[in-house]
């Protein structure tokens, strides 16, 4: 059969973008965008809590968000091509590791690419145990963070124990990666945003954001999502990729190599992982035991809320970003004003729901609308405790939230077997 025949008869058997729902054009998209925009100004106008959507917030926001999103990329790559990998946790914790050694050594990008090759091992391994050897996905991902756990608390022992400045649970000081910031327009937006305009300079400390003390890291990261995009939707390899996590015995009854693409792609899923976890260790210029704090199973969230597509994944991981670049920044003001939006959005969802005849679920909104604007009214700021929670508990509502639209590639988590379609 040929190549386009067969390129072809794959495309028939594959899922429909958005999983079939109508697909949102560019201007409705940034419609959206505009519309949470204001509503988070509202917020901010009435709450007074003024750093928000400032500069440092934003930044800040985007430098928790990139190590989650790159495990929620590592996730994606391998659950499209039909393996589970709950083991992003420990993959990213050798990448911590190996980029922390090789970082304090040889500089900071030398530990990029040995974090990389850190979780790249870790999902060889978990390719073996899964592809190979058909080990349960969950047993041996679990069984990997176990592993790796360990054995970075072993290694760390003669290795960051023995050196000047570490210790058998943390390592010597890595040398900074250089940071980018835009002459001009930085000032110009920081300006802007302390004026506190609604809309306008909360839009202003968004940009900012992006454009002052950019880590060249960061930027490699943020190009990862629309790359990785590009690479499984609008290429061959992509096709037979995401084939052998919808329906692997009519891939292979094509020729596609079922095996060879489960490992390419759980090999990359490590080292995305991998680098996600150099990005903590080399970011805030130490690796120290237990840095990855769960970030690898909330990046497995973030990748389930975005539906296993790459746009959703960022978002959120961008989430979870913001809620904890909020209780570093302002604290219990912060999240407290965060109960007055979670209100607003959930006497939207009234409306909404009104308006489709769900009565049920309207009424069942609209009490914790009220309970949230009670809560909000009677109280000036949260508790520490709940502060410190609120990026899990927003990960936990958002993944509740988007339950009921959820599609996993078909064939996710299923042992395949070579020459099964035969």
């Amino acid at each position: 059969m040929s190549e386009s025949t067969s390129t072809v008869s794959m495309a028939s058997t594959a899922p429909k973008k958005g999983g079939g729902r109508r697909k949102l054009s560019l201007p409705v998209i940034l419609l959206i965008v505009a519309g949470g925009l204001a509503l988070f100004s509202l917020v901010r106008v009435i709450s007074g809590a003024d750093d928000l959507t400032s500069v440092g917030q934003v930044s800040g926001a985007l430098q928790l968000a990139v190590p989650i999103g790159l495990a929620g990329l590592g996730g994606l790559w391998a659950e499209r091509a039909g393996v589970i990998n709950i083991g992003l946790e420990g993959m990213m914790i050798l990448g911590t590791w190996f980029g922390a050694w090789a970082g304090y050594q040889w500089g900071p990008w030398t530990g990029v690419l040995l974090g990389i090759a850190g979780g790249a091992l870790g999902g060889l391994l978990h390719a073996v145990m899964t592809v190979t050897f058909k080990v349960n996905h969950i047993v041996s991902g679990v069984a990997i963070t176990i592993l790796a756990t360990g054995l970075t608390r072993y290694m760390s022992n003669f290795t960051f124990a023995e050196t000047e400045g570490g210790s058998s649970k943390q390592s010597p000081r890595i040398d900074a990666i250089e940071r980018i910031t835009i002459p001009g327009l930085s000032d110009w937006l920081g300006d802007l945003q302390a004026k506190h305009w609604f809309f306008v300079s909360d839009l202003a400390g968004v940009l900012g954001g992006l454009v002052t003390n950019l880590s060249l890291l960061t930027v490699v990261a943020l190009l990862l999502v629309p790359g990785t995009w590009w690479l499984l939707w609008r290429t061959s390899f992509g096709l037979r990729l995401r084939s052998c996590g919808e329906n692997p015995i009519a891939a292979e009854s094509l020729g596609v190599n079922v095996y060879k693409y489960k490992y390419i792609a759980v090999i990359v899923s490590g080292g995305l992982a991998g680098l996600g976890g150099a990005f903590l260790a080399i970011i805030t210029g130490i690796y120290q035991e237990g840095q990855t704090g769960g970030r690898g199973y909330i990046g497995l969230a973030a990748m389930i809320f975005g539906n296993w597509m790459p746009g959703g994944m960022a978002l959120g991981a961008g989430l979870f970003g913001f809620t904890d670049s909020l209780k570093l920044r302002g604290g219990a003001v912060n999240v407290h004003a965060m109960l007055l939006l979670l209100a607003i959005l959930l006497l939207i969802a009234v409306v909404w729901q009104l308006y489709r005849k769900k009565y049920v679920g309207a009424v069942i909104s609209a009490a914790f609308s009220a309970l949230l604007f009670t809560w909000y009214a009677l109280t000036d700021e949260l508790p520490s405790q709940f502060v410190d929670a609120a990026p899990y508990v927003a990960t936990l509502l958002v993944l509740a939230v988007s339950a009921q639209r959820l599609r996993m590639p078909k064939a996710n988590g299923q042992p395949y077997f070579r020459g099964q379609g035969k």
